[in-house]
Parts: structure tokens; C-alpha cells; sequence
């Protein structure tokens, strides 16, 4: 009986090796942060090698943007969809703060890897652009007359109210028994109720 010939492995694609390179990074990023982190690691993770790594990302700066812009493009689309269904102002900016902590939930390793290091200057860059897209897509929420006609005061309270959800994304990593809900009441209450015209 002749013996069985091996299966060749199949090729993987430019595609393929790319995404199974930014999962590796993702995981590895979640466990030793931004700087705790080598592209030496995520080749071995990954099962590739850092010359291919290379072919692909620029640095491990660029790979690192790479995860955060295109989960962030995700997010962004989610947040946009879940908060057009909204008849009002609060009810649209409830529907948005919703499906973040929606995708922070099913995604909290993506976010741990991605947002850990937020405060990172090195990092500075890439997280302001997307704080911005994040203030205008809620300002874009907030009907002007619901903030006394005031734009400055709505982006105020958009930049707040962005920055509050990111914090408490963070907060709610160490303390996964708070209810999704109470985690937007919460939001809500902080934000939507400042924003609100104090009577001259």
C-alpha cells in the first residue's frame, strides 16, 4: 500500500495574510498595549514573518491606525444607522450612544487593543481625528433648537458627551456586570439634560 501523498497547504492570498495579520495584531495589542507590543510578536502570532508584515504596513504605528481606522469605520456606520431611526434629538442621540456600547460589547477585545493607549502622544494624532468625527456625527444628531439655537453649545456637549462614552467604555471593561442600558441612562442623563436652553 503506497502511502498517502501530503495535502499541499494552500496558498493564502495578499488579502487573506493582510486581515490574518491585523487579527494578530489586534489580539496581541489587547494584551501588551501599543508600546508592550513588536512586530516580532505579531509575526510569530500571526504565523508570519516580519518581512512580510512589511510588505503590508509601513510600521507598526501604521498597522496600529490601520485596526483603529477601520473598526472605527465600522462603528461610525453603526452609530449613524441605529441613531437615524430617531424621531427626536434625544431619542436619535439615545439610539447612537446605544449602538456604541452595542459594538463595545461584542467587540471588547477590538476596543481594548484599539483605545487602550488613547492617551498616548504618539498616538495623538489618529485618536483627535476620530474624537472629531465622533463630536460631528453626534452634532449632526442634535436638532439646534434643542440647545437654544446655540451651535457652540451643541458641540460642547457632543465633545462631552464623546468623551464621557469612550471613559465609561473604558470604566465598563473592569465592572461587565452594569446592564448595557443603565450604561446609556446614564449618558443620557449626564448630556442630553445639560444641553438643554437654561431660561434667560
Amino acid at each position: 500500500m503506497s502511502a498517502e501523498r501530503p495535502v499541499p497547504r494552500r496558498r493564502l492570498s495578499a488579502a487573506e495574510r493582510r486581515r490574518r495579520i491585523l487579527a494578530a495584531a489586534q489580539e496581541v495589542f489587547a494584551q501588551r498595549g501599543y508600546h508592550g507590543s513588536s512586530l516580532d510578536d505579531i509575526a510569530k502570532a500571526s504565523g508570519t514573518s516580519k518581512a512580510l508584515i512589511y510588505e503590508h504596513f509601513d510600521s507598526k504605528r501604521a498597522l496600529h491606525e490601520t485596526l483603529i481606522t477601520e473598526h472605527a469605520g465600522a462603528l461610525f456606520d453603526r452609530f449613524q444607522a441605529n441613531a437615524a431611526v430617531g424621531a427626536t434629538g434625544e431619542e436619535r442621540l439615545r439610539s447612537g450612544v446605544d449602538a456604541f456600547f452595542g459594538w463595545v460589547e461584542e467587540r471588547h477585545e477590538a476596543w481594548r487593543a484599539l483605545f487602550r493607549d488613547a492617551a498616548d502622544p504618539e498616538l495623538a494624532p489618529v485618536i483627535d481625528r476620530l474624537q472629531a468625527q465622533a463630536t460631528a456625527a453626534i452634532v449632526a444628531l442634535v436638532p439646534p433648537a434643542d440647545a437654544g439655537d446655540d451651535p457652540r453649545a451643541i458641540e460642547m456637549y457632543a465633545q462631552l458627551t464623546s468623551g464621557a462614552c469612550q471613559a465609561l467604555a473604558n470604566w465598563w471593561g473592569e465592572h461587565p456586570e452594569v446592564p448595557r442600558a443603565e450604561l446609556v441612562d446614564r449618558v443620557i442623563a449626564f448630556c442630553w439634560e445639560g444641553m438643554k436652553p437654561r431660561p434667560s
